[in-house]
């Protein structure tokens, strides 16, 4: 009975492709999309973000937040404090000396060694 209700989800969600992007023939997955946007949409698009030198890049803007200063070894990372902008949970070790990076997001963790 499950495989029916997923066989007609799949259906549906060809259909509503189809009629979204205009692209008919997903072939036998529909899980791969790759077909559906042109290479040379996304390469247009790449090429004008990366002409316009006036804005940052995506890395530039995350490496000039500074280290996040953390009492524990361990820091669960989110990526946002609102959960629908994040990212999966990533728990971070911070027994190195130089700062954790969040594979998600990069933000930068270190652990704080104040004394009291």
């Amino acid at each position: 009975m499950a495989a029916i209700g997923r066989n007609h989800g799949t259906a549906m969600a060809t259909t509503l492709l189809q009629k979204l992007t205009g692209f008919s023939n997903f072939g036998s997955s529909t899980r791969s999309l790759s077909g559906a946007v042109s290479s040379e949409v996304i390469t247009s698009h790449t090429a004008k973000w990366m002409q316009d030198t006036s804005k940052k890049s995506p890395m530039e803007l995350i490496n000039e937040v500074p280290p996040i200063k953390v009492e524990g070894r361990i820091v669960a990372c989110e990526g946002d404090t609102n959960p629908a902008l994040g990212h999966p949970i990533e728990f971070i070790c911070l027994d190195l000396e130089a700062p954790a990076v969040c594979k998600y997001c990069g933000l930068r963790y270190v652990q704080d060694h104040h004394h009291h």
